[in-house]
């Protein structure tokens, strides 16, 4: 995982955009654009980078991931 996503996860938990909605769903603002949000769960994302994953990857034994996916791991430890 890059030190960028790491640090729009971040910036995403500290500035409050993770919104717990159930068990395992949540509400994360956009990073890029705050009018919009994404549905998160543990493990897949609304998001363009999540969706666009294994096409900029080619699936090299990589999970998909993105800065919304962890800002709900970091959330989570916080708590």
């Amino acid at each position: 995982m890059s030190a960028s996503t790491i640090r729009k996860a971040k910036k995403l938990v500290e500035s409050g955009s993770v919104v717990q909605v159930d068990d395992d769903l949540y509400q994360i603002k956009s990073s890029s654009n705050p009018e919009k949000s994404y549905f998160v769960t543990s493990d897949t994302c609304e998001c363009p980078g999540f969706k666009n994953f294994y096409k900029f990857h080619h699936g090299k034994g990589l999970k998909a991931n993105c800065s919304h996916l962890e800002a709900i791991r970091i959330f989570k430890e916080k708590s």
